[in-house]
């Protein structure tokens, strides 16, 4: 899994641990998975990490760092550090990257005051990097990947992907960008990906940034936004098309919530083209992710698991329950929920 090998004049260069090898899966990890470099997608195996952790130690120290105790010790230590670090990220079950786990080794090498161990290690990695560079450089093309959509395997539609980026990051500062979301999630993906899946990813790495800008934040939540809307709609919608397709559905989620029992019957009583007319698409960029997320988690209506509820369907459906014994219910309606404050 991680195929560390580096070189000191006490010793020569260890091979890479080739994917034939060996290996026993804990079953307590049969829900993780890691993607490799080419795609690949293979079972989460912490022995792997321990195999190549004494290799590592090996070829700074000698053979003899084999039967070492301590050196034994020690790879147990660090390969309970990164396994636990990796299981704090996705504690129900995930993939991870063969960079984000080295990357956690490297941490733990450091943190363990193995510093010549970690400094092999860093320049074995920088290494192999620098010869991927080169092989790339010289034509060698990378591998297609594929999506599951709509239960069909199509390509992974990189333009659409990069558009949606782009609509995501507009209006936030120059220092909001696109590109390095998009290099984590295509660094992060693998062959035949649910399309679910690619979405879900894009909210992960913008997260991520957050810290360097809080722009982030936005960016993040409009693409949980876009998240949301696909599983709602039932396909992806851009915030452009959304001015139109707001009406229309507003009226068959009204009508969805009542044959669910989520939704009082007197709802449908309201002059629901009036309500509709009024939703404002470009009041789901104002909220911030933690603001959404929580909307999502916690108030959304859903049937079996699945949201068929909109941002500003759910505030007019607030607005309706409040206005349903008033007189003039839509004008009242109408107004709460244009003041309702959205952060």
């Amino acid at each position: 899994m991680l195929n560390i090998a580096t070189e000191s004049a006490a010793s020569a260069p260890i091979p890479p641990i080739e994917p034939a090898d060996a290996t026993v899966i804990d079953t307590r990890y049969a829900d993780y998975k890691i993607i490799r470099r080419n795609g690949a997608v293979v079972g989460f195996a912490p022995n792997k990490i321990a195999i190549a952790v004494t290799k590592a130690f090996i070829a700074v120290q000698g053979g003899q760092a084999a039967a070492s105790a301590r050196i034994r010790e020690r790879v147990e230590s660090i390969t309970g550090q990164v396994t636990a670090a990796l299981m704090r990220r996705t504690p129900s079950g995930g993939t991870f990257h063969i960079e984000d786990i080295q990357d956690q080794v490297e941490l733990a090498l450091m943190r363990s005051g193995e510093h010549e161990v970690a400094r092999a290690y860093v320049l074995y990695r920088e290494k192999r990097s620098q010869e991927r560079a080169a092989q790339k450089a010289a034509g060698v093309t990378e591998v297609q990947l594929h999506v599951l959509e709509d239960g069909q395997k199509k390509p992974l539609d990189t333009a659409r992907l990069s558009g949606l980026l782009a609509e995501a990051c507009t209006g936030l500062g120059d220092n909001v960008r696109a590109e390095p979301i998009m290099r984590t999630v295509l660094r992060d993906l693998y062959d035949g990906v649910p399309m679910a899946e690619v979405e879900k990813a894009l909210v992960l790495a913008a997260r991520s940034m957050i810290e360097q800008d809080p722009g982030y934040s936005q960016v993040t939540a409009r693409l949980l936004l876009n998240s949301i809307r696909h599983e709602v709609l039932g396909e992806g919608v851009t915030q452009a098309e959304m001015g139109a397709r707001y009406p229309e559905y507003f009226h068959s989620f009204i009508k969805k919530g009542i044959a669910a029992e989520l939704l009082d019957e007197k709802l449908a009583q309201f002059d629901l083209a009036r309500l509709a007319a009024v939703l404002d698409a470009d009041r789901d960029y104002q909220f911030g992710y933690l603001g959404l997320q929580t909307l999502y988690d916690r108030y959304f209506l859903h049937i079996e698991e699945s949201r068929i509820e909109l941002p500003q369907a759910f505030f007019m459906r607030v607005a309706m329950g409040l206005a349903i014994n008033e007189v003039d219910r839509e004008a009242r309606a109408i107004t709460r929920c244009c003041r309702r404050s959205i952060s």
